[in-house]
């Protein structure tokens, strides 16, 4: 602490300084200084790194640098040697080096999106875009090679249980302790089912080098854009991981804070993006880890200062970790309507409000014929091939204890079928959410949306008039599992959560 103490004078930078602010967290100090950021590591060992020698913290300090330039090369400026002696350091001096730090852009700590987050500024737009560079790096990222040990069951399940020793170790409290014990028999339970569907993942090549520590805290609005920084370089083994368990982090995250359909916007526009429906069953086993290495960490700060709300956030993150563990009965619910009638722009919103994994069919009939972007794509044959994959998606979504919400036209009687035959395969309620509009408007909407082009949607007038001269409507018995989308999306919200208690028939 001496040497944080020297570097506290304005006369140990190599720049002018307007004043000098020190943050600490449980393994680095920073010091921000207006122009720049300096982060120094500090000489601790824990079970999942070891910065105990100078030559390990000049490693991890290139590490930092060399990682996070892959998101944010405008943050990142140098490793710089901290010379001199403890009582009169410098920064990149002449002489002895003592110590290493990472140099670093400094934006203002408003701009933090876990600060925005708290003040009530974060939107919509700052989610999707976060949803989107996500899963352009995930894409882009190096795939871990079949022959290591990253993304193996044992692997991943050892991480899981490292929580538990420096949680108990540091935790009196009978009923937290009880609670960890029925956190960790349900992990291992959990391993039992998710271990095959582990390992074929890494087969398929969804153990990437990512980030590694995706939470608000380490995303920032910088110069208007969204931008990941600060992910994990002090071990590989937690930044080699499933892509899941990255997104499992931000949707915690988000959770944590009362924002779930935020948490909810994020993980279906990252699925929209990439596809990875089947990843989302392994994502309660990733959120109950993700909780718990937080609750791990306060603990860590708790021991450190022994600050009172350090142990009360401990507590909230394992309360957190146990509730997602008991996930509600999931609802099955479909979409009806023809192109142009607002199923996308009042689904997305349903969704987001119940909570519902949000499966497109204009999103996944582009994905299918990505090659063929044509009226085609919406004949009887290929509009069949859209129905069975959509509903090939939900069936494993449904097992994973989510709730799913089909946006499509579902004009033709069988199409409903294929979902209602779903649901009862699962024991699980369904509904049709209705939507009615004019000719006139569906027209006006559809060209409207064909002006714009930022819309999934490839339907056209042409398909508009095919759609009104072979829709099938809706059966008596299905109007009785019918709701209004007129209804508004709060309060179609509302009776959902209803629903999900006990079953009502409804009719338009």
């Amino acid at each position: 602490m001496r040497l944080i103490q020297s570097l506290l004078k304005q006369t140990a930078y190599p720049h002018s300084v307007s004043a000098i602010e020190l943050i600490e967290t449980h393994i680095s100090w920073v010091l921000l200084t207006g122009q720049f950021v300096y982060k120094i590591k500090k000489a601790v060992q824990f079970d999942f790194l070891d910065f105990s020698t100078l030559e390990k913290r000049r490693f991890y300090c290139e590490e930092e640098w060399r990682l996070n330039r892959r998101f944010a090369p405008e943050l990142y400026v140098q490793v710089v040697p901290i010379t001199g002696t403890i009582e009169n350091a410098k920064i990149n001096g002449d002489g002895e080096i003592i110590e290493y730090a990472v140099q670093m852009r400094q934006f203002p700590a408003h701009q933090l999106l876990s600060k925005m987050a708290n003040h009530g500024c974060l939107n919509a737009e700052m989610i999707d875009q976060l949803a989107d560079i996500v899963a352009n790096f995930h894409r882009d990222a190096n795939v871990a090679i079949s022959s290591n040990h990253y993304g193996t069951a044992d692997e991943i399940h050892r991480w899981f249980l490292g929580n538990f020793a420096p949680i108990r170790s540091l935790v009196e409290n009978a009923e937290f302790l009880q609670q960890l014990a029925r956190l960790e028999l349900w992990g291992e339970q959990e391993l039992s089912k998710i271990t095959p569907l582990m390992q074929h993942r890494k087969q398929l090549g969804f153990i990437r080098e990512c980030h590694g520590d995706l939470h608000l805290g380490n995303v920032a609005l910088f110069e208007n854009r969204v931008l990941p920084f600060d992910g994990i370089e002090f071990n590989p083994a937690l930044r080699w991981i499933d892509v899941m368990n990255e997104i499992a982090f931000v949707v915690m995250d988000l959770q944590q804070r009362n924002l779930k359909p935020f948490a909810t916007r994020f993980l279906n526009h990252y699925l929209s993006q990439t596809g990875d429906y089947s990843g989302l069953s392994l994502l309660r086993y990733y959120l109950v880890y993700r909780a718990l290495v937080r609750a791990k960490i306060a603990l860590l700060r708790w021991q450190q200062h022994q600050n009172p709300p350090d142990f009360q956030e401990a507590e909230h993150y394992a309360n957190l970790a146990e509730a997602f563990t008991t996930p509600k009965t999931p609802v099955l619910l479909i979409t009806h309507g023809y192109s142009g009638s607002g199923k996308s722009t009042l689904s997305r919103k349903v969704a987001e409000m119940f909570g519902a994994i949000h499966l497109r069919s204009d999103v996944e009939r582009q994905r299918l014929f990505a090659t063929s972007k044509n009226q085609d794509n919406y004949s009887t044959e290929k509009s069949q091939q859209i129905y069975q994959q959509l509903a090939d998606f939900a069936a494993p979504i449904l097992d994973a204890g989510f709730s799913v919400f089909v946006d499509a036209t579902f004009l033709k009687y069988e199409q409903r079928v294929l979902f209602q035959k779903l649901a009862a395969e699962k024991q699980v309620k369904f509904l049709i959410l209705d939507f009615q509009a004019t000719e006139e408007e569906l027209s006006r909407r559809i060209i409207q949306r064909q002006q714009f082009g930022h819309d999934a949607s490839e339907a056209t007038l042409t398909v508009l008039q095919y759609q009104l001269q072979t829709a099938q409507p809706l059966t008596l018995a299905e109007q009785k599992q019918t709701l209004s989308a007129e209804s508004g999306a709060e309060n179609i919200s509302q009776y959902l959560f209803l629903f999900q208690g006990e079953h009502h028939d409804r009719t338009n």
